[in-house]
């Protein structure tokens, strides 16, 4: 389901359909955030994402096989992972090795846009995640990052997936809430949005206060994130499902327990006052101990039922056969 033009408002029909057709909600949504999610999720190009994209990665399906030659991202956003994985050397960043498609005009577009920007040359195409439009065994690896969670039929996306792989190609998705992760992180957001819009009314604390219209509009985003995020995954259904879709060798991980305790409220803060009060060393000191947490994060994964970490991860390989 497309929309001409990635920057046309929706109009008050398409939003009230959208509320009953998920789909729609998706493109309607992140139309909507394209030309500011790279800054909404602090998303870059530079070592600090490469590192974080790469190490995503690595957690989950190892260092063989790498670099990856013809390469696809499903619901690529603004081309996040699939960009910096190219920038750590995974993936081939020769002409036409990359490939891009999203539900949303507008992220295709920008995620054209910021491959152009880094000397790539990434083909982008408007697609449902459950109706590739490519060749069987076309791509060597298929990846996204916080796409599943978006998808109505994951199975159904996942089939796909392993139908557009080579013989032994593999994917990797990343940066899928757990069930519990997500239970757990979202209170400690709807804690953190309460205090400090509560805190900014204080005499003394105005100029940390954002617009009213900028919070309304973030209260509306948030009511409809509750649309477009359609699930939350038990890390063994998870692999129940990839396998359902004909992967062999799956593996599902998880990781971020303490780090996503400090990450959602920070990230909720940051949304909630304005940015220019936040400068170099709020986001020095956000990132240092997000990455300190992290380390000890993995020392408790031998320790924690992997269904208490905030993230999963799935990797797994169409059949040789």
């Amino acid at each position: 389901m497309t929309r001409p033009g990635a920057h046309t408002p929706a109009s008050p029909a398409e939003i009230e359909a959208a509320w009953s057709d998920s789909k729609l909600a998706n493109v309607l949504y992140h139309d909507w955030e394209a030309q500011t999610y790279d800054q909404k999720w602090s998303i870059s190009f530079d070592q600090r994402c490469i590192d974080y994209a790469r190490d995503r990665f690595e957690h989950v399906a190892g260092r063989q096989g790498w670099p990856y030659g013809a390469a696809l991202e499903v619901g690529c956003g603004t081309g996040f992972f699939i960009l910096n994985l190219m920038l750590a050397g995974v993936i081939d960043s020769a002409p036409g090795t990359g490939h891009v498609t999203d539900v949303s005009p507008g992220m295709v577009e920008a995620a054209c846009r910021n491959a152009e920007s880094l000397g790539f040359q990434v083909a982008g195409r408007v697609a449902d995640a459950e109706r590739l439009p490519f060749d069987d065994a076309t791509f060597e690896l298929v990846v996204g990052h916080a796409v599943l969670h978006h998808i109505p039929d994951v199975e159904q996306a996942l089939r796909e997936v392993v139908r557009v792989l080579k013989p032994g190609g593999r994917f990797v998705f990343a940066g899928e809430p757990t069930r519990w992760g997500d239970i757990i992180a979202r209170r400690l957001s709807r804690a953190t949005w309460w205090a400090a819009t509560h805190a900014t009314r204080l005499p003394g604390l105005e100029a940390w206060r954002r617009p009213r219209s900028e919070l309304d509009e973030s209260s509306r985003a948030a009511a409809l994130e509750a649309v477009v995020d359609l699930h939350t995954f038990v890390p063994a259904e998870l692999r129940r499902i990839a396998l359902r879709a004909g992967a062999v060798d799956v593996a599902v991980r998880t990781e971020e327990l303490t780090s996503a305790w400090l990450g959602w409220p920070v990230r909720t803060f940051e949304h909630a006052v304005p940015r220019e009060k936040l400068g170099f060393r709020w986001a020095k000191f956000a990132y240092t101990s997000w990455r300190r947490l992290s380390a000890i994060d993995r020392l408790l994964e031998s320790v924690i039922p992997p269904g208490l970490f905030y993230n999963a991860e799935v990797t797994g390989f169409r059949p040789d056969g």
